[in-house]
């Protein structure tokens, strides 16, 4: 415990072995408010005005600093640690002044153990400067301005002093003209060095006086990129993009940049070291390695006695020797024969000399992505390439091009009718008992409440529009504004030069004043909504016939069906069930019952004899848009279309398992369309036979599925309605 106080605290503290003991007389140390008092401001007095003078190291003094930080907490004063960083920057002499600055131009504030390292760092440093101080012309910061050719320093010029609160108002800047700055901070020099291109800058502080052997490289911490004055050695080489550049050095002197590429070095243990954008700089007395570059690549370093020992995780690599204040790197004693001779700079697309062209092996791999080429140079398989030629590769977008998929979400409407999605399903191979081929359909996108007509060609779409728009908007009393369709002829029209030739259907919407959107060619999910409807309800279905006796070509009745029941349950894409978003009301599944399942029904037929059968066998095969009952399929009839109100129905009879499912095949072909032009609305009559001994007669002839019966009712027929169930009524889907 007594270890961990303060030099000028421990004297006055009691002298004990005993922990408890010592505790007990710290408790009972005599203490008062007059002397807290004079020790509060002797401490805070001694933390505002105290000097870092070089005496001790510069972690000692922030660690005393924090130390009077501290007392003073533990009396009831406390010093934060925003004004703990103020008062150490306050407490640095003038050769911290580059520091200072730089602290605060910042954004960022440092906390105490941030600007305790940064401080260590700064100090050595400085002292690295102040050691090497001969034959070298410094100022004040940690890096040099850049300063124009032949322009001389006295000899001897002590550190010129900055400090930016001291500025006067009437200094002129020798640059812009302008008055209330120095040269050095003018923004019209940055943005002019900005505009004439980038400047790399070697903090190295070695004048020209000293000869350094050839094929020599050494390692430089202040060096902010690799650097050579031989081109023999590079693996590849480009020049500089841009306007001409140079690299500036410690004795202000700057040097020409010829060229940047890769150069290879092969040490003393015969590893490789890749020098990835490493500067060809002729006028440069030494070659450079930078620490931080080699840092950046995950080496590790290990200097003692002299020797620079440089690892890569577990691995060691080479070493280096400490000659003339710098580590010479050892090299292979052959490495000067092993180099590879580049006469000239090549250009970024030439093949020739260019061996870790990335571009280039690109090529050779048949057009591989980058990813896997990293993939292999991680894997050792191919040597280290340079990936600054990387480029956009025609040949790659010509052979691998694919459609772009936005995945932005869609708006949705926030009214009914404000957009209808449609879109025909067709043709099919089997026949409709009607002849209709194919469907149209119309789907609200605010409800998704959907609408499907029957045709027979594609050009009565536009019948169906007309039918569509006319009974939605004086249902709901409002108008449609757009119709998102497919780009299909009988949609879109035709294209020539001059543009749209747009057809009937485009014609009959622009006469509405309804605004027509059509997708672009070959994407059909710009229409996602009216195909994966028509999909849905084609799985419906393929689902319902496939168990069930009715003939395929009664597949229409089966599609309303579906569509009455998709309007009625949940969708994904809404949170109320369709029926109820359409017409506000929810809806009633009461009377729901199985598709094609067996039922007994009982006709109205007024000349009923008393020893008459009261029911026919049929099968269920939906419900009628326009009356309240249900619609069967009677194969020993006479008339094989039925409607009635009252039925029993075998649910469990027909769909208990004991039948095989039987193989459903309704696909849409590409054949083209027949030309007749039958309407495309199915009306099955209600037709009761005139005689039940005629009745009798036909039940066991048979009867083929493909043809459609009317029978006329006689003069003495009369038809009502008053047996029909007292069920909800069934609107048209």
């Amino acid at each position: 415990m007594r270890m961990s106080m303060a030099e000028n605290v421990k004297p006055s503290m009691p002298k004990t072995e005993s922990a408890k003991e010592f505790m007990r007389m710290i408790k009972e140390y005599p203490q008062s408010d007059i002397t807290d008092k004079s020790i509060v401001g002797t401490l805070m007095s001694e933390l505002t005005t105290k000097k870092f003078d070089w005496s001790q190291p510069i972690h000692e003094h922030v660690t005393g600093m924090a130390n009077i930080a501290a007392r003073l907490k533990s009396m009831g004063m406390e010093v934060n640690e925003s004004f703990l960083v103020q008062f150490i920057m306050n407490s640095l002499p003038p050769e911290f002044g580059q520091f200072q600055v730089n602290y605060n131009t910042i954004k960022d504030k440092w906390n105490f153990q941030e600007i305790k390292a940064m401080l260590v760092q700064e100090e050595g440093r400085l002292k690295k400067m102040r050691d090497h101080s001969i034959h070298l012309t410094t100022h004040e910061g940690p890096t040099f301005s850049k300063v124009k050719p032949g322009k001389k320093n006295k000899k001897d010029k002590a550190p010129m002093k900055v400090n930016k609160g001291n500025i006067q108002k009437d200094q002129k800047c020798f640059f812009c003209k302008k008055v209330g700055h120095f040269k050095k901070d003018c923004p019209k020099r940055k943005s002019w060095f900005e505009k004439k291109g980038t400047f790399y800058v070697s903090v190295s502080f070695e004048a020209n006086i000293i000869e350094v052997p050839n094929n020599t490289w050494w390692l430089d911490s202040g060096a902010t990129t690799h650097v050579s004055n031989i081109m023999q050695g590079f693996l590849s080489i480009q020049p500089i993009k841009g306007t001409e550049k140079y690299l500036y050095m410690g004795n202000r002197m700057k040097a020409r940049i010829e060229g940047i590429g890769t150069y290879r070095l092969i040490l003393d243990t015969g590893y490789c070291l890749n020098l990835e954008k490493c500067l060809y700089v002729p006028g440069c007395a030494r070659n450079l390695i930078s620490v931080a570059k080699l840092d950046c690549l995950s080496f590790n370093f290990k200097i003692e006695n002299g020797i620079f020992h440089l690892y890569k995780v577990s691995y060691y690599y080479g070493s280096g020797t400490l000659m003339d204040g710098l580590y010479r790197l050892n090299l292979d004693v052959d490495f000067s024969e092993s180099l590879f001779n580049v006469e000239h700079v090549v250009d970024r697309n030439s093949s020739a000399g260019n061996e870790c062209s990335a571009f280039l092996w690109h090529k050779r791999l048949g057009h591989i992505s980058k990813e896997r080429m990293l993939r292999l140079v991680k894997n050792e398989i191919l040597p280290q390439l340079d990936f600054d030629d990387w480029d956009v590769c025609i040949d790659c977008i010509k052979g691998k091009q694919t459609k772009h998929i936005s995945k932005n979400p869609a708006t949705r409407s926030s009214q009914l009718l404000e957009l209808i999605h449609t879109d025909i399903c067709g043709p099919f191979d089997t026949k409709s008992w009607n002849g209709e081929k194919y469907f149209i359909s119309f789907i609200d996108d605010f409800s998704r409440y959907c609408y499907i007509y029957l045709l027979h060609e594609k050009s009565q779409s536009v019948n169906a529009l007309e039918v569509f728009i006319n009974e939605v908007e004086r249902q709901l009393d409002r108008k449609v504004k757009v119709v998102r369709s497919d780009r299909g002829g009988e949609y879109y029209g035709k294209t020539d030069e001059s543009g749209q030739c747009p057809g009937p259907f485009a014609k009959y919407l622009e006469s509405r004043g309804i605004c027509a959107q059509y997708t672009m060619p070959g994407t059909p999910q710009q229409n996602g909504v009216a195909e994966r409807r028509n999909h849905t309800l084609m799985d419906m279905v393929r689902s319902m016939l496939s168990h069930s006796n009715i003939p395929l070509s009664l597949w229409m009745y089966s599609l309303k069906t579906a569509v009455y029941l998709v309007n009625r349950v949940p969708s994904k894409a809404v949170s109320k069930t369709p029926y109820e978003l359409w017409t506000g009301r929810k809806p009633s599944l009461r009377h729901l019952h199985v598709w094609g399942c067996p039922a007994e029904v009982r006709l109205y037929n007024p000349h009923e004899k008393k020893l008459d059968a009261r029911t026919i066998s049929g099968y269920f095969i939906g419900y009628p848009e326009k009356s309240k009952g249900y619609r069967f399929y009677c194969p020993n009839h006479s008339t094989r279309i039925v409607e009635s109100g009252n039925a029993r129905f075998i649910e469990n009879g027909q769909f208990s398992g004991s039948e095989e499912s039987r193989i459903v095949d309704i696909q849409e072909h590409t054949d083209s369309a027949s030309t007749s032009n039958v309407s495309s609305e199915v009306v099955i009559p209600l037709v009761v036979s005139q005689s039940h001994n005629k009745q009798r007669q036909q039940v066991n002839v048979p009867i083929p599925h493909n043809e459609h019966i009317n029978v006329e009712p006689g003069d003495n027929e009369q038809v009502t309605n008053e047996e029909l169930i007292n069920e909800q009524l069934i609107e048209e889907p």
